[in-house]
């Protein structure tokens, strides 16, 4: 009996899995799909800079090359907490590294190292003056960008304009194809927004010159985007 009853339900199984691949084989593809997409952008003036200070040292002795490093790293610090303001001017250390240089024949001839001091915050201004004052290292690389919070003031706006860009192409593509309207299928939106990659400094490889002069600060723009895409049923 028992086996029976499992021989039953196996035979089942087994009608039940061909069944679907049928039925699912005379189900007609879905008609009038259309897919689309749209998008709108907005320039933001960028709100955030950020200067990275650096310097290298290259000795003999490894413990003197790394105390050369760490003064001119403290000297820097401290000049730029002079400044330090919570979300205008905020001072932080960057890479600190020290490694062995070797002889063309072997061994280790000398070491090299190199220190960073990031200052960055909304007070251009202010960074920019800073960056006079810092004598024990030379700027590395500079880099405006744009804050989030700058970013989702606008990104709301870029977002409905792009959705209403969507559904008048959804519109007009369903009238030239002889359909008097649509419905949302599925739909999909994005923001974002592109910034161009830091602005890197020349410099030698050992040489500290004092900076003299405030740096010039001009942030630019940065463009703020949203992406509209999906499917729509004409109708």
């Amino acid at each position: 009996m028992k086996t029976s009853r499992s021989l039953m339900v196996a035979v089942a199984v087994a009608l039940a899995a061909i069944a679907v691949p049928a039925l699912s084989a005379d189900t007609p593809p879905p008609q009038g799909v259309l897919g689309l997409a749209a998008s709108a952008s907005v320039e933001v003036t960028k709100d955030l800079l950020s200067v990275t200070f650096s310097t290298t040292r290259e000795g003999a002795d490894a413990n003197v090359v790394q105390a050369q490093l760490k003064q001119a790293l403290d000297a820097a610090l401290a000049e730029a907490r002079k400044a330090a303001r919570p979300g205008q001017i905020d001072v932080q250390t960057g890479n600190f590294s020290l490694y062995p240089r070797y002889a063309a024949k072997g061994g280790i001839s000398g070491w090299q190292g190199s220190a960073e001091l990031v200052v960055e915050g909304r007070d251009m201004a202010g960074i920019g003056q800073l960056s006079g004052r810092i004598a024990t290292m030379t700027i590395a690389h500079v880099d405006f960008r744009l804050s989030r919070e700058a970013s989702q003031k606008v990104e709301g706006e870029v977002a409905a304009e792009a959705v209403a860009r969507y559904r008048a192409k959804a519109a007009e593509y369903a009238k030239q194809f002889g359909y008097t309207g649509y419905a949302i299928r599925e739909v999909n939106v994005t923001t974002g927004d592109a910034q161009p990659a830091p602005i890197r400094m020349r410099q030698s490889a050992l040489a500290v010159a004092p900076q003299s002069e405030a740096l010039s600060v001009e942030p630019g723009k940065a463009l703020v985007t949203a992406t509209v895409n999906g499917t729509v049923q004409m109708k």
